[in-house]
């Protein structure tokens, strides 16, 4: 806070939290509503009809803490907007919060929202957004391009990335200014409903400050016994809800006359809510795929050539295959466009010389792959892990060259270690990669001729283990590059004692495998690694710092990553299922 500014007076601010059957987060919730201080004049928290005793619990506390309100409601909403709303009718400060019930708001987030609004006499002040997934403590930052430094823009327009920010919960409103427009959330069960209310207030013009504190702790649950909205995406109604709430906050931009950020908001989709379901869709059945399919190419409609060509073109390319084909196809393809970077598997089709989609969709145009920089393409870079030991004695356990035991894919290589044998050897994975061609590029500068390859942190960008290979030049029809690489598991990196306090707990960290191509004219590209063919299976082996469980597996999207947990409590534990069971954990 700026040293020249007067403190932050006090009761200027309510905070609403709302709940339902939470009584095992809702305390934690309040408390840190009430922990911001005398910034903070009053907390109300509205039970939507809860069954599990959330609501008594809060009247226990609301006893003993004069500042806390609470409001029960009769009957369940079925959504968020109406307990929100009734927490507005009850607030009586100048400005208002909003808290869920299984979040947390972190020290100081009042204070420093309260101060930017009256520096910036501003009626909105959005702060950064920490989303960590629970119970790893994985952080990642909501929207960070947002939220670098102070900024203040009298106007919405000014800044059109402000739509890309959809939540409610990491801002401060002026309650007269939601008051004087009319600004509400929608009633009922209405799913998504921040993102009309976040229409809502774009479209009616206010002065927005931004600041790079962190104001809220948004908490992932994702083994939670009923998934929040964000997290539930199994079922094709949270999309038509998604669609519906998309849908609506278009239309109230557009009838503000809010036309620069009604289309932010189409590009958005494309690029945000377009891809995180479709690098999925493999996952669905076919019923899940057909009705997808059929509301996207409906929802699609409303977009013109103009959004398209703002947004991304891994997220363009998806939505004119979607908008041209009458039913669900080449859904693996779709889910490489989707993961970042951006992959674009083969075929790789041309007609009369220009790059599209496939043959038998030639108003698919792949526009601009011709001209892109290198370093920006999709690339596909294919990956088969092979276990790979070689025994204390210099061979592996079958003899003969290290091999005699087949690995997951059917090849003869280096020894696999079961659990039973866990201790002899190092822990190393044969990663054998096929750089694909795209449309000419790669030759164009030269071909490919060496290629770095990583393990990458997923949660923190710590580097992990790290080779480097020759890429051979195939001879097969389709141009391609080829090179094989030994990754150790134990560096200090992946396995000593940097790994964080989680991985020695026995719970796993994730590393990507990601690649660096190098091409003869000293360009280079950085992509993910697609994970092609049957992995191992996951196992137990001793690395230089201790026992290490791995796990290889396809992440969303066909993105190839490693678990690793560490330590004897966890190894051992999967060992001795293994054992029981009567099989070898291979890896």
């Amino acid at each position: 806070m700026d040293a020249d500014m007067p403190p932050v007076p006090a009761a200027q601010i309510s905070v609403i939290v709302i709940g339902y059957n939470d009584a095992a987060h809702i305390r934690t919730a309040v408390r840190s509503a009430l922990a911001q201080g005398p910034a903070v004049r009053e907390v109300i928290a509205v039970d939507d009809a809860s069954t599990d005793g959330t609501g008594a619990l809060l009247d226990r506390m609301a006893a003993h803490e004069p500042r806390l309100r609470v409001r029960h409601r009769t009957v369940n909403s079925g959504g968020c907007g109406s307990p929100r709303n009734d927490g507005l009718r009850q607030a009586t400060a100048p400005y208002v919060m909003f808290l869920d019930s299984d979040d947390v708001l972190p020290p100081g987030a009042a204070d420093a929202l309260l101060a930017a609004a009256r520096r910036h006499a501003a009626p909105v002040v959005a702060g950064a957004c920490l989303r960590r997934e629970l119970p790893l403590r994985r952080d990642t930052r909501w929207q960070r391009a947002l939220y670098l430094a102070e900024a203040v823009h009298d106007a919405p327009e000014l800044q059109p990335r402000l739509v890309r920010d959809t939540l409610c919960v990491n801002k401060l409103y002026d309650r007269a200014f939601l008051a004087a427009h009319g600004i509400t959330f929608p009633e009922g069960p209405f799913r998504y409903e921040d993102f009309v209310f976040t229409a809502r207030v774009l479209a009616a013009r206010p002065r927005i400050a931004v600041i790079p504190d962190t104001v809220y702790i948004w908490h992932v649950r994702r083994a939670a016994a009923r998934p929040s909205i964000s997290l539930d995406r199994n079922r094709v109604d949270g999309w038509r809800a998604r669609l519906t709430a998309h849908r609506l906050a278009v239309d109230t931009l557009q009838l503000a006359g809010q036309r620069r950020l009604a289309h932010a908001a189409r590009v958005k989709f494309l690029d945000h809510d377009l891809r995180i379901y479709l690098r999925e869709l493999g996952r669905r059945d076919e019923d899940h795929r057909l009705a997808w399919w059929d509301l996207t190419r409906e929802h699609l409609e409303s977009f013109g050539e103009e959004d398209l060509l703002a947004a991304r073109a891994p997220a363009r390319w998806s939505a004119r295959v979607i908008a041209a084909a009458d039913h669900p196809r080449d859904v693996e393809r779709l889910a490489g466009l989707a993961v970042h970077p951006a992959r674009l598997l083969p075929p790789y089709a041309r007609v009369n010389g220009r790059p599209v989609w496939a043959i038998d969709l030639p108003a698919v145009l792949l526009d601009r792959v011709d001209e892109t920089p290198l370093h920006r393409l999709p690339v596909t870079v294919d990956g088969t892990l092979r276990a790979y030991e070689r025994g204390t004695g210099g061979r592996g356990r079958g003899g003969g060259n290290g091999s005699g035991v087949r690995s997951g894919d059917g090849s003869t290589g280096g020894s696999v270690t079961a659990a039973g044998t866990m201790g002899l050897t190092r822990p190393r994975l044969r990663l054998v990669l096929r750089v694909h061609e795209l449309y000419g590029r790669l030759m164009a500068a030269g071909g490919p001729v060496t290629v770095d390859v990583e393990l990458r942190h997923r949660d923190d960008g710590r580097l992990g283990a790290a080779r480097n290979a020759v890429l051979t030049r195939d001879d097969a029809a389709a141009p391609s590059w080829t090179a094989e690489v030994l990754l150790g598991l134990d560096t200090p990196g992946t396995a000593g004692p940097a790994a964080s306090a989680g991985g020695r707990g026995g719970a796993p960290e994730i590393w990507d495998v990601r690649v660096r191509i190098h091409c003869a004219d000293g360009g280079s590209l950085y992509t993910g690694v697609r994970a092609a063919g049957p992995l191992p299976r996951r196992g137990v082996a001793a690395g230089r710092n201790g026992l290490l469980l791995v796990h290889p597996f396809e992440a969303a999207g066909g993105s190839l990553a490693l678990r690793v947990a560490r330590g004897p409590r966890s190894a051992l534990r999967i060992a001795g299922r293994a054992l029981r069971r009567g099989l070898a954990e291979r890896w």
